[in-house]
């Protein structure tokens, strides 16, 4: 099938899949697989503005469904890239807290991946181009429409 007559949905896919599989490849030498990639990056983004976020919390950041989340979770934890600690406030939540070697090591990926998103949006015009900045606002349209 050429692009011509792929449905939008699987030009998001093919593109998800492609992305998803880049930055799989830019996080490795780092220790990290694209999934805990996807928890440590935002964990670090909450912990900076001064949130210590729970599971549930970085689940609702991040979009991923909780049990996933929850599942990533522990084997960070097991790998010693985070720690759990139980919230004083709610018994049922966790609280969570990237170790220094998680710090360490999500930082140097964010960093990968930063390098990695001008390659591809290369083909756009770059990270900071007109279409790039349009594709960007109709992802999050469509993100939105899906919340309704």
């Amino acid at each position: 099938m050429r692009d011509a007559e792929t449905p939008v949905s699987g030009l998001v896919w093919r593109v998800s899949t492609r992305w998803r599989a880049a930055i799989d490849r830019a996080v490795t030498p780092f220790g990290l697989t694209h999934a805990q990639y996807s928890v440590m990056a935002p964990l670090l983004t909450l912990r900076r503005s001064g949130t210590r976020p729970s599971q549930r919390r970085l689940a609702d950041f991040t979009g991923l469904e909780p049990l996933y989340v929850s599942k990533l979770v522990r084997s960070l934890e097991q790998a010693g890239l985070l720690t759990r600690t139980p919230d004083p406030d709610d018994s049922r939540a966790m609280l969570l807290d990237p170790t220094d070697h998680g710090r360490d090591r999500t930082e140097r990926a964010v960093a990968a991946v930063h390098a990695l998103q001008h390659d591809l949006t290369a083909p756009l015009g770059g990270v900071d181009s007109p279409r790039t900045r349009a594709l960007v606002e109709a992802l999050r349209a469509l993100l939105e429409e899906e919340k309704t």
